[in-house]
């Protein structure tokens, strides 16, 4: 027998038994703690963690229920046009709804709101945000009417706007109705390849702009323009977040790196505001590299469990995939006119776990701070996770900066391992507090980008998702219809 095989058949063992028993659940590092060991002030999603993850997945309280396909409807009103003008059938992807400042949402003039991604399912370059809007009451899938396109063509020719200007696709945010009943959308600047108008280095900036929404008549939204548009934050210096000239740096995508700096998720908190946003972290921070490896703080658990899980990473296949991995969750606090105020440390990373975690998602409920992310198996480094693997993690916490603790012991919140070409496979799963209780709705969209001629990228069925306190449960025989985004009465 190798030593490498002694070696894997011992990690297993220690892993396994300290999952099972708890060994070093609640153990510091206070007697082994090495010169190497830094959380740098904020929550980790730990290799211990995620190995339990592993083991617990496959259980019905985290199981995103199954979907009848033949009951899957398209979007009927997702029409757009292609680049030459044709009319064509939309796929629609990522979505999220108009909401108030806690996070549950909002009544826009008897209607609900939606914005989604949206774009022709034979062009992968075509991302484009639209509104969408239902009667309050009516939850059917066909009830969706839309708007159209949020932006035009030329809205982005900003003067002075150092990055609209280089905008070649718009990817996922959130939305907030205003005090003074204004419609605020956040989302991701993107900017690709320089023959489209793009810098050619994955650009990706936070940025804001007013919505202006008129009714002309009583069953119809109208898209007025856009004001107050603009660039927020475009990773810093750094030093806390990664920023696009490090990720240049480091040789763009052929390095291997995965620079992130979007979905920008607007929160308030005792009358200040917030953007939550997926990142990596910077410099300060914990940044990515092979001195991962040797700080025990990205790997919990025991000293003992750090030592051999980190000698099983160091000869693992996926090595350099960790050594690139620092995912994290941001966040800025911003001035009343929306712009910067102040950059924050992350709330949570995940150094040598995965370097992408997405969708930040974050409300208060019944006292407590809920924190979620989606992230894929197929992006992580943990053992027991495969390329199929997709997953909503949790996080609770006292306070809006945390520190932040896993719900359900791991993390876990939501499971699914369909194969994407299946109908019914599901993503960008978002968790929608309602106004009473302690059950949120879960939203996603339906298959992947131009998988079938007929089926296209749609609204899924919602269900409903109990949270108490540090555990979270999949509510039984809870599938709602398509794109529902309440069950209050």
């Amino acid at each position: 027998m190798t030593i490498q095989s002694t070696l894997k058949k011992a990690t297993v063992s220690v892993a396994a038994a300290a999952i099972l028993l708890g060994v070093g659940a609640t153990q510091t590092y206070a007697k082994q703690q090495t010169s190497d060991y830094n959380d740098y002030g904020f929550t980790h999603i730990t290799r211990y963690d995620m190995l339990k993850v592993a083991q617990q997945q496959g259980s019905s309280r985290y199981e995103v229920p199954a979907f009848d396909a033949s009951t899957i409807k398209n979007i009927a009103s997702a029409k757009g046009f292609d680049k030459a003008g044709n009319p064509i059938d939309l796929d629609v992807w990522d979505s999220w709804p108009l909401q108030n400042a806690d996070g549950t949402t909002a009544n826009y003039h008897g209607y609900h709101i939606v914005f989604a991604l949206a774009g022709d399912p034979k062009d992968g370059n075509d991302t484009t945000i639209y509104l969408f809007y239902q009667k309050i009451g009516d939850n059917s899938i066909d009830s969706w009417k839309n708007a159209g396109r949020v932006f035009k063509d030329n809205d982005h020719n900003i003067p002075n706007d150092p990055y609209l200007k280089h905008q070649t696709q718009e990817w996922s945010g959130s939305a907030t109705l205003t005090k003074d009943g204004k419609v605020r959308l956040f989302y991701t600047d993107f900017s690709g390849a320089p023959e489209v108008g793009g810098t050619g280095d994955s650009n990706q900036v936070l940025t804001t702009a007013q919505i202006n929404v008129s009714e002309p008549d009583q069953s119809t939204l109208k898209i007025d323009g856009v004001e107050d548009y603009k660039s927020i934050f475009d990773g810093g210096d750094g030093t806390i977040y990664q920023n696009i000239k490090q990720f240049h740096d480091e040789g763009l995508f052929a390095s291997g790196d995965n620079h992130t700096l979007r979905d920008p998720h607007y929160v308030e908190d005792n009358g200040h505001k917030y953007l939550v946003f997926e990142s990596n972290t910077g410099t300060e921070t914990g940044y990515q590299g092979d001195d991962q490896f040797y700080n025990p703080a990205y790997y919990g658990g025991s000293y003992e469990f750090y030592k051999i899980e980190q000698q099983k990473l160091l000869s693992s296949p996926k090595k350099d995939l960790a050594s690139l991995a620092n995912g994290s969750l941001g966040i800025i606090e911003l001035n009343n006119d929306f712009t910067l105020k102040k950059v924050l440390p992350p709330l949570i990373a995940s150094n040598t776990v995965t370097d992408e975690i997405e969708r930040a998602n974050v409300f208060k409920l019944n006292g407590k701070w809920y924190l979620f992310t989606d992230s894929r198996g197929s992006k992580m480094t943990i053992d027991g996770i495969s390329d199929k693997d997709i997953y909503m993690l949790g996080f609770v916490s006292d306070s809006l900066t945390g520190p932040y603790k896993p719900l359900n012991k791991s993390g876990l919140v939501l499971h699914l391992d369909l194969n994407p070409a299946d109908l019914t496979f599901t993503y960008s799963h978002f968790a929608v507090p309602q106004e009473k209780g302690n059950k949120v709705v879960i939203t996603s969209y339906m298959t992947n980008r131009g998988f079938f001629a007929d089926h296209k990228s749609t609204f899924a069925p919602s269900f409903l998702l109990s949270i108490n306190g540090l555990n979270t449960k999949v509510v039984k025989d809870s599938n709602l219809e398509q794109g529902q985004l309440t069950i209050d009465r």
